[in-house]
């Protein structure tokens, strides 16, 4: 039986520095102490637990839902090699035996890179044969179960790969930790799924009804072409577009954008009953932050979901700076938010935030 010393974290190429930083401050915070493995532009990161225990302490203790560059997380042992052409489940199987039972799902999933892809084909095959024998052992239950732990495989070559598990109530429910989303052929541009993707991720989906609903006013700032105001008109609000650029024709003709050339830093709603403001401008990201707790701070809107772009270096550190001066902010004028941060598959040199407002 294997030893569950490691954490597994996929993120996304180009930022494993950034996972490697937060998720060894994130687990020192919680004294749990080690140290991250970062293989550049590998697409994951492997956290190693001083203490064998340790490991799956951390995927109890720490929310994956606060991780900002994780896409993944899960525990696992030591990299298995040389795993044999012609019986790779074996291996498999023996490193899996004591460590779980009754799965309620087996993920077989490699990195979001070119070498990534070039696996991706062998791990679909490979998850029918595996997922039969895990069955026939009672590792993995009949029936997927979105309430059981989740087997992982992640394969770094066909004949390597980490084995371990996650918890259910503690992952992504993403294969790969990344949603996948089609681009609306007649939407403006392809920042359009950036939001999509924002609200599977930051809003429960039971709570769409409600929260995304018809009806709600939105603000859209720096809204030229008009990929994320597509998505607020998609769920049929009425949408403010704030933009000095044109708006998509097809948008305007809708009767759901008012479209005002301005300043989105210059703009002040005449009505105080915004629910969504949202925004992705390309502008410092203190001045962003800035301009969205001034928006929270006054009342003029209930949510928002914005983007924050990173600088070439220290962009952990960026990142942790702006969510502080975000919450001293609303702190210092007693405003009670729920705070939630992400770097979503459809970002680049950026994370998405996301504030709710939330009322005593």
């Amino acid at each position: 039986m294997q030893k569950l010393n490691k954490i597994i974290l996929y993120c996304r190429c180009g930022f494993e520095k950034e996972c490697a930083a937060e998720i060894t401050d994130r687990a020192a915070q919680l004294e749990i102490f080690g140290f991250a493995k970062v293989i550049e532009n590998s697409g994951y990161v492997t956290f190693e637990c001083y203490q064998d225990d340790q490991a799956t302490i951390l995927i109890k203790k720490l929310p994956f839902r606060t991780l900002i560059f994780a896409r993944q997380m899960f525990v696992s042992g030591d990299l298995l090699t040389d795993l044999p052409a012609n019986d790779r489940i074996t291996p498999i199987i023996n490193a899996l035996s004591g460590l779980i039972d009754n799965a309620g799902d087996v993920r077989v999933e490699v990195a979001d890179t070119n070498e990534g892809k070039e696996l991706a084909g062998f791990c679909r095959k490979f998850t029918v044969p595996l997922r039969q024998t895990l069955r026939s052992k009672r590792i993995l239950l009949k029936v997927e179960n979105p309430k059981k732990p989740v087997i992982h495989l992640f394969f770094t070559s066909s004949n390597s790969c980490y084995v371990g598990y996650s918890l259910s109530q503690n992952n992504s429910p993403f294969y790969m930790g990344i949603p996948r989303l089609k681009f609306p052929a007649d939407a403006p541009s392809r920042s359009t799924l950036k939001l999509e993707e924002a609200f599977h991720i930051f809003i429960p989906y039971e709570e769409w009804d409600e929260r995304l609903k018809g009806g709600l006013n939105a603000v859209d700032l720096g809204a030229c072409p008009g990929g994320w105001t597509y998505q607020l008109v998609k769920r049929s609000m009425m949408v403010y577009a704030i933009d000095n650029g044109p708006m998509n024709n097809k948008l305007m003709e809708t009767g759901q954008v008012k479209h005002y050339r301005e300043d989105g830093f210059k703009f002040t709603p005449k009505k105080h009953n915004i629910y969504w403001l949202v925004c992705d401008m390309v502008e410092k990201p203190t001045k962003v932050t800035q301009l969205i707790a001034k928006w929270v701070i006054n009342g003029w809107c209930r949510e928002t979901i914005f983007n924050l772009k990173l600088p070439m270096k220290k962009r952990y550190e960026e990142v942790k700076q702006n969510i502080k001066l975000l919450n001293d902010e609303l702190n210092n004028n007693q405003i009670n938010v729920q705070i939630q941060a992400k770097q979503l598959y459809h970002d680049r040199e950026e994370i998405t935030v996301h504030v709710q407002r939330i009322w005593g």
